[in-house]
């Protein structure tokens, strides 16, 4: 498995090998032992899954208390996934990375506990599974408005995003209630 780290540090895009020939392809999506040989040492508790259509946009969600590590792929489809950085001694604190993920480029995407996350549809549909640290915990889940003009992300997409009500009222960044730091950096 190929690992890239980015300009924000603790996020790692993962690249797996592919063997493919004319039956299909098979790949190893998950594997402990090779994500600790780049520094991803994270205990996952928790599988999410969810479908999506096109122009749907979710997030920016993150918990101020279990707090998740996050490992992003989308088993079909295509989505623009990113991540800000909520921690306050981060260099990098309130800045975003973002990537298009597919079923076809089988892209991985890790981030450390202490970010937001939200992903925006790309595709006709698209289904995202992730795997989390920590278990959801409803009452420490915050979310931070998708279009907030400080974190000035991105979306590659024109007009206005399908967003839930609870999304739809997210808190800015500059007032948003942000997590005790968690977790150490990756690399």
């Amino acid at each position: 498995m190929k690992a890239t780290f980015v300009e924000i540090p603790g996020i790692v895009v993962l690249e797996p090998k592919v063997f493919s020939d004319d039956r299909g392809s098979f790949f190893e999506s998950y594997n402990r032992k090779t994500l600790a040989e780049v520094g991803v040492t994270t205990e996952f508790v928790q599988d999410n899954q969810a479908t999506s259509r096109h122009g749907v946009l979710r997030g920016l969600h993150y918990q101020v208390e279990c707090a998740q590590a996050k490992l992003i792929r989308v088993l079909d489809g295509e989505i623009f996934d990113v991540a800000v950085d909520l921690r306050r001694s981060s260099p990098t604190f309130g800045k975003w990375f973002g990537i298009t993920i597919s079923g076809e480029n089988k892209l991985q995407l890790y981030l450390p506990a202490d970010f937001a996350h939200g992903y925006l549809v790309l595709s006709q549909t698209a289904e995202v599974l992730y795997k989390a640290s920590d278990f959801w915990a409803p009452q420490f889940e915050r979310c931070i408005r998708w279009n907030d003009p400080d974190l000035a992300i991105s979306w590659p997409f024109s007009g206005e995003p399908v967003v839930s009500e609870k999304d739809a009222r997210g808190t800015e960044f500059c007032r948003a209630d942000l997590p005790v730091q968690t977790e150490s950096m990756v690399r």
